[in-house]
């Protein structure tokens, strides 16, 4: 080949060269773009070929998760000046209502989570709505309010609280509970919306002290200087008192138990002392009858007398002559001398017997009551019975007699 040939040849080659290289840098220029990626506010250039925003993404080392918010969409395509907008979610652990759970939130703030999670406005938030989210590892205790009813003390309580559990509740409301105080639902329940809520008070602490009266004795004495019959007060008695000590269980105030805890004689009892008289008391002179109208009327007299005796002996009654003067005297005070009286009123014949002490004298034999018996047989039912207890059987009359 001439030399001619040789240099054309070799022209063509540089020539063609030359063309690739200017059709490589036009392809280059062509496909090289220049695009904005915004990731959380923060602004960067980056220079791509690529086509779509996930490779432009993928180009400028960004890592996408599936939480995170992209705009336009990974699968978009991307020209020279396009903007992508990357918001890279947060993982924030959050406590609703006392239940934890952990949310992904592309918001920036605190603020920007409670609008994602449609929380009321008067929820209580432990962090303020300003502060800004990490992109991991928060915490964040929200508390819806509810509606609960508190029954305590008598009262119903109608309140709106944020408080997470019952505890949290009472104390809110200032309400403290004793040892052995109770509530209705247990006090680590969560709160829901139209709770209710009973607090009963119990109270096993009280006691009540009561005095008690102890009754005194009657002890009896002999006295040689009283009369028969007599009785005289030595020493007056006196109660003694016990003290006893309960332990008493209150419910809301109501007593529902006490238990006796302790007793103790806090004053002894002073026996009352009595002398009885054991003198004999001598027998009162007998009573002399007036004498009749007259000697001029003695047949009369007789024979009137003889009849009031008939009479007498029918009704009870007794001659003057036939009853001793003492026990006279005191069947004219007890009932007018009428030895067969029955009045109703409980008490019998002269002497006014009640049927227990005229069968407890030994009067039975006689007659089944004090009145169907005859005067004789009434006193010597009444001498039995006077010496169980002197004359002071009779008191009223006997005393008015001097008897006693």
């Amino acid at each position: 080949m001439s030399f001619e040939a040789k240099r054309w040849v070799k022209l063509v080659g540089q020539a063609s060269v030359m063309a690739a290289l200017v059709l490589g840098l036009v392809a280059f220029v062509g496909t090289n773009k220049d695009v904005v990626v915004t990731v959380d506010g923060q602004a960067t250039s980056v220079t791509t070929f690529a086509g779509t925003v996930a490779e432009t993404l993928d180009s400028a080392d960004v890592e996408i998760s599936a939480h995170d918010e992209v705009q336009p969409a990974l699968s978009a395509a991307v020209r020279d000046g396009s903007r992508v907008s990357v918001n890279t979610a947060k993982r924030v652990h959050v406590e609703l209502d006392g239940a934890e759970r952990t949310v992904h939130t592309t918001g920036s703030t605190v603020g920007d989570l409670i609008d994602e999670l449609d929380v009321p406005e008067r929820a209580e938030v432990s962090e303020p709505n300003t502060m800004v989210l990490a992109s991991s590892g928060d915490y964040v205790e929200i508390s819806v309010p509810k509606n609960v009813r508190v029954i305590i003390d008598g009262k119903i309580r109608s309140e709106t609280t944020t408080a997470v559990t019952v505890d949290e509740l009472l104390d809110s409301l200032g309400v403290r509970l004793d040892a052995d105080d109770r509530t209705s639902v247990s006090e680590g329940t969560p709160i829901v919306e139209n709770m209710a809520v009973k607090v009963t008070r119990v109270d096993k602490g009280g006691k009540d002290r009561v005095e008690e009266g102890i009754a005194f004795q009657t002890v009896t004495e002999e006295d040689p200087e009283l009369l028969e019959g007599e009785r005289k007060v030595v020493r007056a008695g006196q109660p003694g008192t016990l003290t006893k000590t309960y332990k008493v269980t209150r419910i809301d105030g109501e007593e529902v138990a006490r238990t006796l805890s302790s007793e103790k004689v806090t004053a002894e009892p002073v026996a009352e002392k009595i002398a009885v008289g054991t003198k004999e008391r001598p027998e009162p002179e007998p009573k002399v009858e007036a004498a009749s109208n007259s000697n001029s009327n003695s047949n009369s007299s007789s024979s009137d007398s003889s009849s009031d005796s008939s009479k007498s002996s029918d009704d009870g009654g007794a001659p003057a002559a036939a009853v001793s003067g003492a026990w006279q005297a005191l069947a004219e005070c007890e009932s007018g001398g009428n030895w067969s009286t029955n009045t109703g009123n409980g008490y019998y014949g002269g002497l006014q017997f009640s049927k227990s002490s005229w069968l407890g004298a030994g009067g039975g034999k006689y007659a089944p009551l004090p009145h169907l018996a005859s005067p004789s047989e009434q006193i010597a039912t009444a001498k039995v019975l006077k010496q169980s207890g002197g004359w002071g059987h009779w008191p009223s009359c006997a005393s008015q007699l001097g008897l006693l």
